[in-house]
């Protein structure tokens, strides 16, 4: 067999979400993978993670849920073990990051070659693993979005979480100010990210956020969503940006998942629209994906950056727990349960 060609099939364990189901409901199963496509590779699976998109998509909840049964998996890592016709075979054997938004909770998996990102030499797959989704979110919102200059001051609501721990190293290395809201179980790892802790169950969260901000924030990076996004908005000082990111307040809704989703369109809309210096905006992983080219190098920009920065030592990747593929539930209900700091993963099997 020639290098980077594959046998005819590849026996591939997969985790299927079958319905709403509690994470005990996940299925494991092994499917037969054809070889690779034109445009495609053969990714053998090293490290995937369980997000907040895939606790949601358990639910049916996700803002753009996918049709049951399928496969999660919004990010990867992995090695390319094969190439279809028209990619090159220098490939193979390379390490590889990629954005998959489902599919990825697999031992081994297709991609569209051109979605590849190179994995820096060296560096841990798990590591990687938590700067994936989360780091190109981190980084779009913090400089892309917000552009917060240097000496700034922003507020990160769940400053624990994978998005938020990710935010604290990238703020600080920015050179800008950040007080953080957690559980007071993680203060002390939140200080050593280079942030203010500021307790996230306190009634007076809010004014405690305003006293060590007297004069308001360059910005807030805000996942809850609901009543408390109002709170958010007062904190910002003129010409400061509310980033909203999620809807995390209203996960357990019963109804229309796209409804809290629009109703919170509609107010950022509205903030936005005031002459009073500040802006409101939401955002979206997968904005201007219609400008595919675009979209992909624009990605593969921020995340090379990410990881250049976890390369260089400057990131240190909040590894929550990593726990085998097939033990998928298990991972899922410890990262439901909120008590990890950073971000569960998922580790191959073999």
């Amino acid at each position: 067999m020639n290098p980077g060609t594959a046998a005819s099939t590849t026996p591939a364990t997969q985790v299927l979400l079958p319905g709403k189901v509690e994470p005990e409901g996940l299925q494991v199963r092994v499917q037969d993978l054809p070889a690779p496509g034109a445009g495609q590779v053969l990714l053998r699976m090293e490290a995937t993670g369980v997000s907040f998109a895939e606790q949601q998509m358990r639910r049916g909840k996700y803002f753009d849920q996918p049709p049951f049964p399928f496969v999660p998996g919004y990010d990867v890592v992995g090695t390319v073990t094969a190439v279809g016709p028209g990619v090159d075979t220098a490939l193979a054997g390379g390490r590889f990051a990629a954005v998959t938004k489902t599919g990825a909770w697999a031992s081994h998996l297709h991609l569209d070659a051109r979605d590849l990102v190179a994995v820096p030499d060296g560096t841990d797959p798990a590591a990687v693993e938590t700067l994936l989704v989360n780091g190109i979110t981190a980084w779009q919102m913090l400089h892309r979005m917000a552009a917060v200059p240097r000496g700034g001051t922003i507020v990160v609501l769940g400053a624990n979480g994978g998005v938020g721990t990710t935010l604290l190293q990238l703020a600080r290395h920015a050179g800008i100010t950040v007080i953080g809201t957690a559980a007071q179980r993680h203060h002390e790892a939140v200080r050593e990210l280079g942030a203010t802790p500021v307790d996230s169950r306190a009634d007076g969260m809010y004014d405690q956020i305003r006293t060590l901000a007297p004069n308001g924030v360059d910005a807030v990076f805000d996942h809850v969503g609901g009543e408390g996004l109002v709170r958010s908005w007062r904190l910002l000082r003129r010409g400061g940006t509310l980033v909203s990111y999620g809807t995390a307040s209203t996960k357990d809704l019963e109804g229309n998942s796209q409804l809290p989703v629009l109703k919170l369109f509609g107010r950022l809309g509205l903030w936005h629209a005031l002459p009073n210096g500040r802006s409101a905006r939401f955002y979206n992983f997968w904005a201007g994906r219609r400008r595919a080219d675009a979209f992909r190098a624009r990605l593969r920009e921020d995340l090379t950056q990410v990881l250049g920065l976890l390369a260089a030592g400057v990131l240190t990747p909040q590894v929550g727990a990593r726990i085998p593929l097939s033990d998928a539930a298990a991972a899922m209900t410890l990262a439901e349960s909120r008590t990890v700091l950073g971000k569960v993963v998922l580790v191959s099997d073999a």
